[in-house]
């Protein structure tokens, strides 16, 4: 139990409250002792004085019978009075004669001595009169000592109660975090034994525990929808990798088989190169996803003009476009500096362009953009005539592998979009698609952002006047 987190962490507050209360009763006792200490002193005092100026008038023996008459009547031990002669010897008072121990100046002191047959601690105030008679008025110390032991009994009865009721809710707490973490145990085996679909229980409280147990269940929410994703892909990646295998290995063995002439030979030849570029281009375009995924490639972020990698990028498809007859056209308000790597920018607007350009109907037209939003951010906008996207298919369609219904005769894998998504994701921007009534509107948002140094991990971006270079003719990567 002395492991336990709760126990120490009540122990910590028990200790503080105990800290605490001394700490408040070390300053109400100091200034008890000293108020009480002063008040005595004065009025001891102001006593000695009323009784000098009785000798003065009446002289030694209207003090004697002033003395007398207060002893008479004052409560045995209230009160320490004594008259003595030049000599010492005691002429009125309720003490048998002259304390030792007291100076012979006159003075406040606290000294011991007995009274009443006991030991005991007294202040005594000595005053000297006329004619070397000493007055000695005191007050016995003794006299507030219940009071001052109810102190001690209060506080140590408060340390008491504390000790206890922080005991008390140690247990208390200890018990409500052992249910909860207990919960939590069965929830995390219940998903290492793959039950993925199990979440903590939360209540309508709303604590720090309750907040923890959703701050989890949305970290598990997204471990199930990655499990499930990689699920996908690895399925999808079956799919679309043993059909081009499948033509590899049916055409290399029929070249086995029927030792065809030369040139049938070279055709199946290109045609199987054509499969193992298929299946190098869905493994590229992997890599790059995961290498955007991580984010490795913002240590290359350099400034550059959008508009000018979106024009270049424009130029670079124009001929592809004019071969089926579409237009192909940029609009640009102007210089868009943003922080960023043009090359993943230009590659990202290449399958947007692609994915239009296939699209498209004949005599068709495909409108790109590149402005400035009212919030400062960057945005490219690819905007076609086809038959777009349903509806319920765009919140899928930048997913790994996804195909919709209206693409499964076109040439591609699914992951055109995907790219597009996580380039737009790596600049803190997001891609959006809409209806362009008709055909399909794709809105790549891209941030401002700020270059940071190169920590020299990841590939160097490409020059802005370089950014389409890499795209093949043809729009290869689009195709994916």
């Amino acid at each position: 139990m002395i492991r336990s987190s709760a126990v120490n962490l009540a122990v910590g507050y028990v200790l503080f409250g105990i800290i605490a209360l001394v700490a408040f009763a070390a300053p109400l006792w100091y200034a008890w002792q000293v108020s009480i200490q002063e008040g005595r002193a004065e009025i001891l005092q102001e006593d000695s004085q009323r009784q000098a100026e009785v000798f003065r008038r009446d002289g030694v023996q209207g003090l004697i019978h002033f003395i007398d008459e207060r002893v008479g009547l004052q409560i045995a031990g209230e009160r320490i009075l004594l008259l003595a002669d030049p000599q010492g010897h005691k002429l009125a008072g309720n003490l048998p004669e002259w304390p030792r121990g007291i100076p012979q100046q006159s003075g406040t002191y606290t000294v011991a001595m007995e009274l009443g047959g006991r030991p005991t601690r007294a202040m005594l105030v000595r005053t000297a009169l006329p004619g070397d008679y000493s007055l000695l008025v005191g007050r016995d110390l003794s006299f507030y000592a219940p009071v001052e032991r109810r102190f001690w009994y209060g506080l140590a009865a408060a340390v008491a109660i504390l000790s206890v009721v922080g005991v008390i809710g140690a247990i208390l707490i200890r018990r409500e975090l052992l249910a909860r973490i207990q919960g939590i145990r069965q929830t995390v085996s219940a998903i290492m034994q793959g039950e993925l679909s199990h979440r903590l229980r939360t209540h309508s409280g709303g604590d720090e525990l309750d907040t923890l147990s959703q701050t989890i269940n949305r970290m598990l929410e997204q471990i199930e929808q990655l499990v499930h994703g990689i699920r996908n892909v690895s399925n999808s990646i079956a799919h679309d990798l043993r059909t081009p295998l499948a033509e590899l290995r049916s055409r290399l063995e029929e070249l086995l088989v029927t030792r065809p002439a030369t040139q049938e030979i070279f055709t199946e030849v290109e045609a199987a190169v054509a499969d193992v570029d298929r299946v190098i281009g869905i493994f590229n375009a992997l890599l790059r996803l995961a290498e955007i995924d991580t984010g490795m490639r913002r240590s290359g972020f350099v400034q550059f003009d959008l508009a000018q990698v979106a024009a270049e990028a424009v130029d670079f498809y124009v001929p592809a476009a004019e071969l089926k007859g579409i237009t192909l056209s940029f609009h640009g308000a102007g210089p868009v500096q943003i922080a960023g790597d043009p090359l993943l920018l230009a590659q990202a607007l290449g399958n947007l362009i692609d994915n239009a350009l296939k699209y498209a109907p004949a005599n068709g037209k495909v409108e790109v953009k590149a402005l400035r939003r009212g919030d400062g951010s960057a945005e490219l906008t690819v905007a076609d005539d086809g038959p777009g996207i349903p509806d319920a298919d765009k919140p899928r369609a930048a997913q790994r592998f996804f195909r919709g219904d209206d693409s499964r005769g076109t040439p591609g894998v699914g992951l055109g979009l995907s790219i597009v998504d996580a380039v737009a994701r790596l600049h803190g921007g997001a891609l959006e698609l809409s209806d362009n009534h008709p055909g399909l509107c794709a809105r790549m948002a891209v941030e401002p952002g700020q270059i940071r140094p190169a920590t020299g991990s990841g590939a160097p971006s490409a020059p802005p006047g370089d950014a389409t270079a890499p795209m093949p003719a043809g729009g290869t990567a689009g195709a994916l």
